[in-house]
């Protein structure tokens, strides 16, 4: 166990924005919002799976919407404990044990955080995507066959509700709908999960992960290169492409942003083009229109100089960025996996290829 404080915060919110692949939410948002409930509460504990117990109750708190609508829709502050709260007043715990983030992401790592510190409650250091993804099945724990309800939902008008649904893609669709109504942004409470399922279904030590990620992108006195090389060391990564963005498609439709963006190379990629296609995260890149990174592998745009995430609801015409590709968790790779955030599933006409074998492809095309 270990209290994580506001230099901590810092650098997790920097480097869950980094995982959350362009989703998740904006860093500096959920920054501001876990900062002040440190300020106010007192720092979090940090435990590890490994330090709960096994008959333990624990939820998570998110939020779940387009994360471009944050920027002029402002959490009121009290939604996130107040569908905490519904839930775990709903499933009849008198006492939950913790908290956790849903998924990796610059806001959704750092509501778990506020939660944690208005209530006194630990943080377990684990999530159930090692990513953002755009859907609620999209979970290690629905791999698993935990179920996503019961779940809460609300707004920042004070509407709540609880579903209970027969499968996680029913969850997905009746959730998704509410949130549109409520104004394309919610927050949300779901997969109540024991210790035990943690432990087996989670992916484990993602807010450590998070932080080492932030406190070398966020170090001083190192060029880009050099922090560039530690940062792909640490999550055995792929410098794809360096670009400037020149175009951007983007639409808020149905909860989700949606688009796509060019990318017109510079310094080695000089003469090269990118495409990304988006959906909230980052899902397929094209390089000279041939595939070097696919869902559920992680496609990450960085700054070009101080290598801080840049979400997809920043995207704008020529800003520079690295464009960076990494495994995703061995959960994905399985069969349940791929067919929850595979290509097809989000309609490319792709089978999955993992990035170390089509990084491979594209070098040695190139020879």
């Amino acid at each position: 166990m270990r209290y994580l404080d506001k230099e901590a915060i810092e650098k997790i919110a920097i480097g869950a924005a980094f995982l959350g692949t362009g989703g998740g939410g904006d860093p500096y948002i959920g920054k501001l919002m876990a900062l002040s409930a440190i300020e106010k509460n007192g720092p979090v504990r940090l435990y590890s799976v490994g330090e709960i117990e096994d008959e333990d109750f624990f939820i998570p708190a998110a939020m779940m919407g387009a994360p471009s609508v944050l920027v002029e829709k402002f959490p009121r502050g009290d939604e996130f404990v107040k569908v905490f709260q519904k839930l775990a007043k709903y499933l009849g715990e008198e006492k939950i044990a913790g908290t956790y983030p849903m998924e990796a992401g610059g806001v959704n790592s750092m509501v778990p955080i506020v939660v944690a510190a208005q209530l006194g409650l630990p943080l377990i250091d684990c999530d159930g995507m090692g990513r953002a993804f755009p859907e609620l099945q999209m979970v290690t724990f629905h791999l698993d066959g935990i179920s996503a309800t019961p779940m809460a939902i609300t707004d920042e008008k004070g509407n709540i509700g609880i579903f209970e649904t027969i499968d996680n893609k029913w969850t997905e669709r009746l959730a998704r709908t509410a949130t549109v109504e409520m104004g394309a942004s919610t927050l949300v409470s779901l997969y109540p999960t024991t210790g035990a399922q943690l432990k087996k279904s989670g992916v484990h030590q993602i807010i450590t992960l998070s932080e080492k990620i932030g406190e070398i992108i966020s170090s001083k006195g190192k060029d880009a290169k050099e922090k560039l090389q530690e940062l792909l060391n640490l999550v055995s990564g792929y410098q794809l492409f360096q670009g400037k963005i020149i175009d951007v498609i983007r639409e808020t439709k149905g909860g989700f942003n949606l688009g796509k963006m060019n990318l017109e190379g510079i310094d080695r990629n000089k003469g090269e083009n990118m495409k990304v296609h988006f959906q909230n995260e980052n899902l397929i890149a094209e390089k000279n229109d041939q595939v070097v990174a696919m869902t559920p592998d992680l496609l990450c745009l960085v700054d070009y100089e101080t290598l801080l995430p840049v979400t997809t609801e920043s995207l704008k015409y020529g800003k520079r960025v690295r464009v960076i590709g990494l495994p995703a968790h061995e959960k994905w790779r399985t069969e349940k996996g791929i067919e929850t955030a595979g290509p097809r599933y989000f309609g490319y006409d792709y089978d999955y290829v993992p990035i170390e074998e089509l990084v491979k492809k594209v070098v040695l095309e190139h020879v």
